[in-house]
């Protein structure tokens, strides 16, 4: 069973910053196209960011592109998610996802291991 870990979630102000973190295994880590999910209350989930294999080419959803950067440090298995200038509407449990082949990147159907998610909180 494959597990993803988020961390780095929690409560901040608009305007503030936070950075995600997700530890993926290491036989997975290297080669998988990784992505952030987020999901507010009531709202279904939707794509944020995601990020190839080497790192080379990335991928957000508009609302993001400008304040949100994703990453990945395959030495550490680990993969980043910093967002600037946070808004309320950010508001939402964010998740990670990963899969080897990814069709849609924008696609939750296209990723077959996910996290538990991490609560991000944006007070106004």
């Amino acid at each position: 069973q494959v597990r993803l870990a988020e961390s780095g979630g929690g409560l901040v102000q608009a305007g503030g910053s936070l950075r995600l973190s997700c530890a993926a295994p290491g036989r997975i880590f290297s080669s998988y196209t990784l992505a952030w999910f987020r999901q507010a209350p009531v709202k279904e989930r939707e794509f944020v960011a995601a990020i190839n294999w080497s790192g080379g080419g990335t991928y957000y959803v508009g609302s993001v592109k400008g304040r949100f950067a994703i990453s990945r440090d395959n030495a550490k298995n680990t993969m980043y998610l910093q967002m600037n200038s946070l808004k309320p509407e950010d508001t939402a449990v964010y998740y990670c996802a990963a899969n080897l082949s990814v069709s849609k990147v924008t696609a939750m159907t296209s990723y077959g291991y996910w996290g538990q998610g991490t609560q991000v909180t944006v007070s106004s």
